[in-house]
C-alpha cells in the first residue's frame, strides 16, 4: 500500500512497510512570478523557474539558496557568459532587486548545508606547536620542509582519505593554515574555518566580486591567509586588506591596500606573511598597467607602516634604468609571499614582469625593479640590496617564483643562501646577505634567451624573446637538509616561429631534484600528458624522507626524497593548481591539498 508523508515543502511516497518508492522536490509555498521575470527569464527557467532544456532550475537550488541577497544581486549584473548566463546590467537596481526576492522566494524551503559546527575542543589561542602550519609556506623561510615524520616512506602506502571539504570554486589555489586543531582556507572573495579533524565548517566570511577586476584577481584567484593571535588577515580580489575574528570570521577592519587606483588595475590574489606586529603584501595586476608595492600594515589597525613601490619615479634610485616615458604604470607585481630572515631582520621580496611586457618601445633599460628579489629592512621597507634575474624582459618572465632561504655549509663554509628556481630557466644559488650569485645554472634541456650569467650576476643574452617565458612559476618548492637537494616543478616548453619549430613545443611537466652544489638534476619525475596553462602546482618536503606533490593533470602523490620513486598515489582526477601543506592535531599527521574545489585531507 502507498502513503504520502509531507513536510518541509518535500513529499516522500513510502510504501508501508517503509521502503522510500520515490522523492520529488516541489517549491512551496507557490509564489507568484513578477512579470519581470516572465520577460528576463522564464524563456531558460521555466514560467514557475522549474528549468527547462535551456537552463537549469531556480527553484528548490541548493546553490541559489546559499546565496545572500548582495551575491545575487552581483551574480546577475556579472552574469556568467561561458555558462549561457547573460548579464543584467543593463537592468535598474529597482529591477534586479525584484528578480532577487522571487529567487529568495523560490527557495525558502530549500535544504542547504549543515548550519556550521561546534568544535570538536574548545578553541583556545595557544602558543605555537611543533605541529602547526601557520604561514603560507609553513615557515618564514619560504622552505616548505616540514620536521614532521609520523607519515614516513615506509608507511605513506597505508595513506587514506579522511574528509573532503568542497567549496564552490574550480580552480582552488589556496594553502591552509592550521593551528589550534582549526584550518583556514580561502577561496573567491572568501574565508573558511574547518575543524582539523572533522573537515567541518565553523564558520565563514564572503563577500560578491568586486566589479572592474582584470587578469587572475577578476578569476578569483586567492592563495591563502594569514594569522596572528585572536586574527586572520585576508587580501580581496581589489587589494583590500581585512583583519577577521578567528573565532567567528567577523570583520574587524578592512583597509585599501594602495594609496591611489587612478589609472591603475590593482588586484589582490596574495596570502599576508606577519613580521613583527605587521601584515606584510603585495599587489597583482602588471600584466594590465600598475606601479607595484610591497607594504607593511599594523595588525591592529591595518595603518600602513611602510611601503616599498617596484617602480621609481624621476629622479629616485633606479629611475635611470627606465629611459623612456616615466613608467607611472610600469608594473612588477609583487603577488608572491615573501620570505623572512630573522637574524638580519630582512624581508625577501619577488618582483613581477614590467609594463607593456612585450613592447619595449617606450621602455629602454634594465627596468628597475622588475623581475627581481628585493631585500627589504623588515621595519622600514628600506631597500638593502636587490638582484634582477631577467634584465629589460620582453617574455613575461616573472621573478615571483619562491626565494627559499637556507642556512647551510655550501663550498666548504657555513653559508647563509637563497635558492630560486627562476621562469626564464636558471637555477640560482645568491649569498643572501649580499646578493652575491654563487650559481646560476640551467635546469631545462633548452635555455637559448641566454648563453650564461656572467661572472658580474648579469645574463649574456642572445634573443631577449627566446625559450623559455615559463619555466617554473609560483607554486611550492622545498629544500631537504637530508639530501640536500631542492625540489620543484619544471616545464620544458618552447614556442617560437624559428624555421622547423622546436621538438618540444607542445610542453611536459617535471618534478625535479636539483644539486644546490652543482645545479646538476640528481633526478627528475616526468608527469604524464602534455602540459596544460595555468596548471601549476607545488611541492612539500617532509622529515620523513618524503616529497608529496600535485600532479598538474590530475593526481596527488609521495615519492621517495633520495631517488623520485614513486610511493603513494591519488588520482583527483582535476588539474592541481594548489601547494600542498601538512600538520598534526591529536598526536596525528595529516597532509592537506587544494584540489579543483575541494579541501582533501589525509592521514594514516
Amino acid at each position: 500500500m502507498l502513503a504520502l508523508i509531507v513536510g518541509a515543502a518535500l513529499t516522500f511516497p513510502i510504501w508501508t512497510d517503509g521502503t522510500v518508492a520515490a522523492v520529488r522536490a516541489t517549491p512551496s509555498p507557490q509564489v507568484q512570478a513578477p512579470p519581470l521575470f516572465a520577460v528576463q527569464c522564464a524563456g531558460c527557467h521555466g514560467e514557475e523557474g522549474l528549468g527547462t532544456a535551456k537552463g537549469p532550475a531556480l527553484a528548490m537550488n541548493q546553490r541559489v539558496a546559499e546565496q545572500s541577497p548582495d551575491q545575487l544581486t552581483a551574480y546577475l549584473q556579472r552574469g556568467n557568459v561561458a555558462a549561457g548566463m547573460p548579464s543584467f546590467a543593463d537592468l535598474s537596481v529597482s529591477d534586479r532587486a525584484v528578480l532577487v526576492r522571487y529567487l529568495l522566494r523560490l527557495n525558502v524551503d530549500t535544504i542547504t548545508k549543515p548550519a556550521p559546527i561546534a568544535p570538536t575542543t574548545p578553541i583556545t589561542w595557544g602558543a605555537p606547536q611543533p605541529g602547526d602550519w601557520r604561514t603560507y609556506n609553513g615557515s618564514d623561510s619560504g622552505n616548505r620542509y616540514s620536521p614532521l615524520e609520523q607519515i614516513t616512506t615506509a608507511n605513506v602506502a597505508t595513506l587514506k582519505l579522511k574528509w573532503v571539504f568542497p567549496i564552490q570554486y574550480f580552480g582552488l589555489e589556496t594553502t591552509p593554515l592550521a593551528a589550534d586543531g582549526v584550518l583556514y582556507v580561502t577561496a573567491p572573495n572568501q574565508v573558511i574555518a574547518i575543524d582539523a579533524q572533522t573537515g567541518g565548517q565553523l564558520w565563514q566570511y564572503s563577500r560578491p566580486p568586486s566589479a572592474g577586476m582584470v587578469g587572475d584577481a577578476r578569476l578569483g584567484t586567492n592563495r591563502g591567509v594569514a594569522l596572528l593571535r585572536d586574527k586572520i588577515y585576508f587580501v580581496t580580489d581589489n587589494a583590500h586588506l581585512l583583519a577577521l575574528d578567528r573565532a567567528s570570521g567577523k570583520l574587524f577592519w578592512e583597509m585599501q591596500m594602495a594609496p591611489d587606483t587612478t589609472g591603475q588595475h590593482f588586484g589582490g590574489t596574495i596570502a599576508p606573511l606577519i613580521v613583527h606586529d605587521t601584515v606584510v603584501a603585495g599587489v597583482a595586476g602588471a600584466d594590465h598597467g600598475i606601479r607595484g608595492f610591497v607594504a607593511a600594515f599594523a595588525v591592529e589597525t591595518g595603518a600602513v607602516v611602510w611601503r616599498t613601490w617596484t617602480v621609481p619615479r624621476r629622479g629616485e634610485p633606479g629611475s635611470e634604468t627606465w629611459q623612456g616615458t616615466e613608467p607611472v604604470t610600469g608594473g612588477g607585481s609583487t603577488w608572491l609571499t615573501g620570505s623572512y630572515d630573522a637574524a638580519s631582520d630582512t624581508l625577501y621580496w619577488a618582483t613581477g614582469n614590467p609594463w607593456p611586457d612585450s613592447n619595449d618601445v617606450d621602455r629602454p633599460g634594465d627596468n628597475l625593479y622588475t623581475n627581481c628579489v628585493l631585500a627589504l629592512n623588515a621595519r622600514t621597507g628600506e631597500l638593502k640590496w636587490h638582484y634582477q634575474f631577467t634584465p629589460h624582459d620582453l617574455n613575461d618572465r616573472d621573478a615571483t617564483e619562491p626565494n627559499v632561504l637556507v642556512d647551510t655549509v655550501y663550498q666548504g663554509k657555513p653559508s647563509a643562501l637563497l635558492l630560486h628556481a627562476d621562469r626564464n630557466g636558471f637555477f640560482y644559488v645568491l649569498d643572501r646577505t649580499n646578493g652575491k650569485v654563487l650559481l646560476a645554472k640551467p635546469f631545462l634541456r633548452r635555455v637559448d634567451w641566454a648563453s650564461r650569467i656572467g661572472l658580474d650576476g648579469r645574463p649574456v643574452v642572445k634573443d631577449p624573446r627566446g625559450c623559455p617565458s615559463d619555466a617554473a612559476n609560483w607554486s611550492s618548492t622545498a629544500y631537504s637538509p637530508q639530501t640536500r637537494l631542492y625540489y620543484f616543478l619544471a616545464l620544458e616548453e618552447c614556442v617560437g616561429n624559428k624555421p622547423g619549430g622546436y621538438p618540444d613545443q607542445t610542453g611536459q611537466r617535471f618534478l625535479r631534484a636539483v644539486n644546490i652544489e652543482t645545479g646538476d638534476i640528481a633526478w627528475e619525475v616526468p608527469q604524464p600528458g602534455a602540459a596544460r596553462a595555468k596548471t601549476w602546482s607545488g611541492v612539500l618536503a617532509t622529515a620523513g624522507g618524503l616529497i608529496f606533490y600535485g600532479q598538474p593533470n590530475g593526481g596527488f602523490a609521495a615519492v621517495d626524497q633520495g631517488n623520485g620513486k614513486a610511493l603513494w598515489h591519488f588520482p583527483t582526477n582535476v588539474r592541481m593548481k594548489a601547494s600542498p601543506m601538512t600538520f598534526a592535531v591529536a598526536g596525528k599527521q595529516y597532509v592537506a591539498v587544494a584540489a579543483g574545489p575541494n579541501i582533501l585531507c589525509f592521514g594514516l
